[in-house]
């Protein structure tokens, strides 16, 4: 393992992932130009919602990442290709669950949230939306997660730009130059996800085609099935609390006041932005770790631990210095309303901070998905947000806001450190 290896893979999707906050930025920027916070707090109660209910599906990404990658380190095309099929299946029949459960989402959304009518009506809008595309959104995570096991960041990049920048075009022209609002930052995104879709599946049909045709029998078979299974519903409850975590915070932001939840909205931009530079040496983790448990190689492993966590807290502190730097200058961009810049302005070391605090919980969830260790990296989120209820129950009551930002970091340093607790033992069990 090298380091023109681990940012070959990196670089690409760090690239890729950045156009998703880089999209949450966009349509938070359209919505902010009509000054309005009730539309603004209704984006980021529509999007962590529609997020806590697709985020619980990443393991169709994740998961599918892990096994295509040890797959790939043993030379085993054919079982590649099983486990991307698998996958593909699963994520349009829950597609399909969630397009019809659309009205109920968003009631359930609207409950969760607790937030002021008007908040409420644009949240609903949002996300009914949205819920559209449900089946062919979660068929791309299948997609991306077969081209990522394999390392293939130049395809996954060139698919997640296809999506990101179609939905960042969309979003501008529906939802401002159209004015349709909300609705039309959700279309935006609806008809970005299907024209990603069918470029993604043009590509891997045709590719399948010249390789020899997978056995049903394999395709089938219990014993795989019901591993594929477990892997990933410990992914899924893990993906589950993780933006529950997150929607908690969302949901304090409404209980604390309409400016509030603005504010907290456009710093959440921070967070996400700082997330995706680190996910990219994340999937690189992720795809070499797989890779040197399926080969057998420990040493490649070390090296990839190692490699991994040099690069990604070097971009952290490069990332919290920036935000520290130019964060003022970045939510005047974001939003024209003035009591949500000041009131933003306030806490931005807080959402500047969580890329440092954030940076050994990715780099482990890369980890221990590559390696599928999925039952241990299940139990430490738990863990993890039970430390996060437990600031969140006492921090806010006492520091406000500053203390909702402070429980946010105690559930990134506990995922981190608990994850890195259990390594040794995991890395001698794998290669006993």
């Amino acid at each position: 393992m090298t380091n023109r290896l681990v940012l070959s893979i990196a670089l690409p999707m760090m690239l890729a992932y950045l156009t998703t906050p880089l999209l949450g930025l966009v349509d938070t920027a359209v919505i902010g130009q009509f000054g309005d916070a009730a539309m603004l707090g209704g984006l980021a109660a529509g999007a962590i919602i529609f997020d806590l209910v697709f985020a619980s599906f990443n393991f169709l990404r994740s998961g599918t990442t892990g096994l295509v990658a040890q797959a790939f380190g043993r030379g085993d095309t054919a079982d590649e290709q099983v486990h991307f099929w698998r996958a593909f299946v699963l994520a349009i029949a829950a597609g399909l669950v969630l397009l019809a459960a659309a009205p109920l989402v968003a009631s359930a959304g609207a409950w969760f949230i607790g937030g002021e009518p008007a908040v409420t009506q644009a949240m609903g809008s949002y996300v009914t939306i949205r819920l559209v595309s449900a089946p062919l959104a979660l068929a791309n995570y299948a997609i991306l997660g077969y081209l990522l096991g394999r390392g293939e960041a130049g395809l996954s990049l060139a698919l997640q730009l296809l999506l990101n920048g179609v939905n960042i075009a969309l979003s501008i022209w529906l939802g401002l130059m159209l004015e349709w609002g909300i609705a039309g930052v959700a279309w935006g995104t609806v008809l970005g996800e299907t024209i990603a879709f069918l470029a993604g599946m043009a590509f891997l049909v045709r590719r399948f085609a010249g390789q020899p045709r997978i056995r049903r029998a394999d395709l089938l078979a219990l014993a795989p099935i019901l591993r594929t299974l477990s892997l990933n519903l410990d992914i899924m409850i893990r993906s589950f609390v993780l933006v529950g975590a997150f929607a908690l915070m969302t949901r304090q932001g409404a209980q604390l006041g309409t400016l509030t939840l603005a504010a907290n909205a456009v710093l959440m931009n921070f967070f996400l932005i700082g997330g995706y530079f680190l996910d990219g040496f994340a999937t690189a983790a992720e795809q070499l770790t797989g890779r040197s448990i399926g080969a057998r190689q420990q040493p490649a492993l070390r090296r990839t631990l190692w490699l991994t966590a040099t690069w990604g807290f070097g971009t952290a502190a490069v990332v919290t210095l920036l935000f520290l730097a130019f964060g003022d200058r970045i939510i005047a961009v974001i939003t024209t309303a003035p009591d949500v810049r000041a009131v933003a302005g306030l806490y931005l070391p807080w959402a500047a901070l969580t890329a440092l605090t954030g940076v050994l919980a990715f780099q482990m969830d890369g980890v221990y998905i590559g390696a599928t260790w999925s039952n241990a990296m299940r139990n430490m989120m738990l863990l993890s947000f039970a430390a996060f209820l437990a600031a969140l129950l006492v921090l806010p009551q006492i520091l406000g806001n500053h203390g909702l930002w402070i429980a946010l970091h105690v559930f990134l340093l506990v995922r981190g450190f608990s994850l890195l607790a259990l390594l040794p033992g995991r890395v001698r069990a794998a290669f006993t």
